[in-house]
């Protein structure tokens, strides 16, 4: 008799059973039927002066969408997030070093400027930038403590509408942009900066070539984050009358009466306008991941790629079903 073993018997083979997850199915109907919930309250129609609509008006949604007063808004809106996120990263920047100085007086300058403007209220402070000619009624250059003036000029021609804002709400963003920016800088390991200052180089120098690239991954987020928020909080400028996006759409519905559409109107607005923020901030934070992983993270293109080629290779009868193609 051969001792060479034969095939193995397919009764005694073990027979995998996948692993049911029932609840998994329960939360996808869950989630289909809020879907579904929320498709039928969008398209929901009624009759409106002899004429059936949403009861949302996405006819006046698109007709106002484009609209002159509304793109207006939308540029101003766009304006002021650039100019007052400029004003926050790169005073944010002073102050977070200002804040690391081994000068005391540096040091507690910096901590009671971030102490104040993180402690009042951002709308708080649109309004004094905006009343402050009643405190100071002119802005003059001169000799101090004396009444020899060089320069006179009256606070209400220099600080209007939009500079309030931009004053209200970039100063206060400095104040957090410094604790991001702090925080980036010492999560850089202090080796580093001494082995820098062991070659010769000056603060400045190290802090510009050394420390802040590498900062970067920790501060890019929550940079981020600070960016899209700004956009929203742009919105605070309605306050002083200024004629950003929100303050547009008020200005028209005040006219027409179309409060929701013309809300609605708004907020696509933002929507759009943050999404573009996140793409930016995606491929920002991918370039300054770099040197912290051997491979970068693949963009959304990328991914979907994968996931297409994946569901080519991958034989899966439920998939096969859906696709039309042959089991395998």
């Amino acid at each position: 008799m051969s001792d060479t073993p034969g095939p193995p018997d397919p009764a005694r083979q073990i027979k995998a059973v996948p692993v049911r997850h029932p609840w998994r199915w329960v939360t996808v109907a869950i989630i289909a039927v809020l879907v579904a919930m929320l498709v039928h309250t969008l398209a929901f129609s009624k009759v409106r002066r002899g004429k059936i609509e949403s009861r949302w008006q996405w006819g006046i949604v698109g007709h106002y969408f484009f609209s002159s007063p509304v793109l207006h808004g939308a540029e101003h809106t766009v304006l002021l997030t650039v100019v007052c996120m400029a004003m926050g990263i790169v005073g944010g920047t002073v102050l977070a070093v200002m804040r690391l100085s081994p000068n005391p007086i540096v040091s507690s300058t910096s901590w009671a400027y971030i102490w104040f403007f993180r402690g009042t209220p951002v709308l708080l402070q649109i309004f004094f930038w905006y009343f402050v000619a009643y405190l100071y009624p002119a802005i003059t250059l001169g000799i101090p403590f004396t009444h020899v003036t060089f320069v006179h000029i009256t606070t209400q021609s220099v600080i209007g509408k939009f500079t309030a804002a931009l004053l209200g709400l970039g100063l206060n963003e400095a104040a957090y942009m410094a604790e991001i920016v702090r925080a980036g800088i010492i999560s850089v390991d202090e080796g580093q900066t001494e082995a820098a200052s062991a070659l010769g180089m000056h603060r400045l120098l190290i802090m510009r070539r050394i420390v802040l690239p590498q900062a970067m991954r920790v501060i890019i987020p929550p940079t981020g984050n600070e960016t899209i928020s700004m956009l929203k909080t742009t919105s605070l400028a309605y306050s002083i009358a200024y004629v950003e996006l929100l303050y547009a759409v008020q200005l028209i519905y005040a006219n027409n009466y179309e409060t929701i559409p013309l809300l609605l109107t708004a907020a696509l607005w933002y929507l759009l306008m943050t999404s573009v923020l996140y793409v930016g901030q995606y491929y920002i934070e991918r370039y300054y991941a770099r040197g912290s992983a051997r491979s970068l993270p693949p963009t959304p293109r990328q991914r979907l790629l994968t996931t297409l080629t994946t569901l080519r290779r991958t034989p899966n009868p439920q998939i096969d079903d859906i696709l039309g193609r042959p089991h395998a």
